[in-house]
């Protein structure tokens, strides 16, 4: 039987590292698993408790509205108010969505076809460079991370490239590199797509996942930002809810809009007493994300620490739930499959071998911070036992 979209794609190179975890763990191995960025803190108590009230209520088992309940929308932009000084309208500007990935793959289907072309991050989280090619169109891949300018990476491909891309995609703080931006960089990449008719889409998984005092700017706080713009906000990392399935499109009323109608032929909104409790989660316990990015930040502290004593040096990410890592040295001919099975198979520790974020990843692996310091710190131990010669 033939299929379409799904030959194209390339192996999923994660389940490679999974394999080899599950079987060790079978063999009674200890895995520190660092690989799969699957959040281990949990939802607030408040959350749980409004869903299984909500979910007593014989009213809230019907079908739901697409596009969010009033109440939720209005408290993600009462949030937006609050945090970015962005105003938003409930009713035009903001739409719930089943998770950014859902979000975010069925925005190509209204932005893209076949014939179309998409600017996307490179090395990238691979729904960026998966959903455009599921809407048919071209995906051209932008340099991004440490030391790179993507902003004028993304206007370069665009001014030489043709046909001339109807879309570009950026995501900071980014998954996998951690690259980060500022306002300044993001105003410039909004005076630029006003001037070319571009839509620019920001996912802002990690809006609320920063260090050292540093916060992460939407590019809704640009001037003029609404005329181009949309930003995808997710409840996942920020308030640890990523099997809630609880995300967000906003700005651009336009493009809002567009998704809002396609959705209403695909889907009737997440389970209601979900949003109900994302409602009340947004007003009554809007502080939890700090109190999730002091967790984070603390084991950033412990693995990048931990591996610079051993004599990996680390990048130290301001933004982000991951540690972006050039392979060492005395590794780097491995690649990052071959390596990060060598941390399984050599040190009980499961990472993220780069190139599975595309060919630019090769030389890296992604830590993921899903384990408490204990944790990490035995990892880390086990990785100086495993690879002699680190320094």
């Amino acid at each position: 039987m033939e299929f379409r979209r799904i030959p194209g794609l390339p192996p999923y190179v994660f389940t490679i590292i999974d394999g080899l975890k599950v079987e060790a763990r079978r063999a009674g191995r200890d895995i520190v698993d660092l690989g799969f960025g699957n959040p281990d803190i949990p939802s607030p108590s408040l959350a749980v408790d409004k869903l299984a009230e909500a979910a007593r209520n014989p009213r809230n088992h019907r079908y739901s509205a697409s596009r969010g309940i009033p109440k939720l929308r209005q408290a993600v932009a009462a949030r937006y108010a609050k945090q970015f000084g962005v105003v938003l309208d409930p009713d035009t500007q903001v739409l719930a969505t089943i998770g950014a990935k859902e979000g975010f793959s069925h925005l190509m289907w209204v932005l893209l076809q076949p014939g179309d072309a998409a600017l996307v991050p490179s090395p990238s989280y691979p729904i960026h460079i998966w959903g455009p090619y599921f809407a048919g169109a071209d995906a051209r891949q932008v340099t991004i991370g440490t030391g790179e300018d993507y902003v004028s990476n993304l206007i370069e491909a665009w001014e030489y490239g043709w046909p001339k891309p109807r879309v570009v995609v950026c995501s900071f703080p980014h998954n996998p590199t951690t690259a980060t931006v500022e306002l300044a960089d993001f105003q410039r990449l909004v005076d630029w797509a006003r001037e070319r008719d571009v839509v620019v889409v920001h996912d802002f998984a990690y809006a609320d996942v920063a260090f050292d005092g540093w916060r992460p700017p939407s590019i809704l706080e640009c001037d003029g930002a609404t005329d181009c713009a949309v930003e995808l906000y997710s409840m996942t990392k920020s308030f640890s809810m990523a099997g809630w399935r609880m995300a967000f499109l906003l700005g651009n009323a336009e493009v809002v809009g567009a998704l809002t109608k396609l959705k209403s032929y695909l889907d009737y909104g997440t389970f209601q007493p979900v949003q109900i409790a994302a409602t009340v989660t947004f007003t009554e316990a809007s502080e939890y994300p700090a109190e999730v990015n002091a967790i984070y930040e603390s084991r950033r502290n412990a693995l990048c620490d931990g591996l610079d004593r051993i004599g990996w040096s680390v990048p130290r990410p301001r933004g982000t739930m991951f540690a972006w890592v050039p392979i060492p040295e005395a590794y780097r001919s491995l690649g990052s499959i071959e390596f990060a099975k060598k941390l399984v198979t050599d040190c009980d520790v499961a990472v993220s071998p780069g190139i599975g974020f595309g060919p630019g990843g090769d030389g890296f692996v992604r830590f993921a911070l899903i384990e408490n310091e204990h944790r990490i710190g035995q990892a880390v131990r086990s990785i100086r036992r495993g690879l002699p010669g680190l320094g």
